[in-house]
């Protein structure tokens, strides 16, 4: 039976996990850990959470040149304009939870 982690091991975890820029399956990989066992802690913590934020739009003078949407981890989504609603907040949920 494997050991129990204290919480102080895994609040480090989740730390270097948080740090490290990688996917969780990246992470797990490289650290010799289950998925479910990161997510699982990360569901704890609260981690795992959806949060709305405010955002400042701002516009190009040139209408129909395209967006670039900056998200969590420093990914970047840029695109002319041809989401539809639905599409584009489908590719957002697929890229954070990557």
């Amino acid at each position: 039976m494997a050991r129990r982690r204290s919480t102080d091991e895994i609040e480090q975890m989740l730390a270097q996990y948080r740090g490290s820029g990688l996917t969780q399956i990246e992470y797990c990989r490289q650290a010799g850990l289950a998925l479910n066992t990161l997510g699982r802690y990360l569901r704890r913590r609260g981690v795992g959470q959806q949060q709305l934020m405010r955002v400042h739009v701002e516009s190009d003078a040139e209408c129909g040149a395209g967006f670039a949407l900056v998200l969590g981890r420093g990914r970047r989504i840029e695109s002319g304009w041809r989401f539809g609603d639905a599409e584009l907040a489908r590719l957002i949920r697929v890229v954070e939870g990557a």
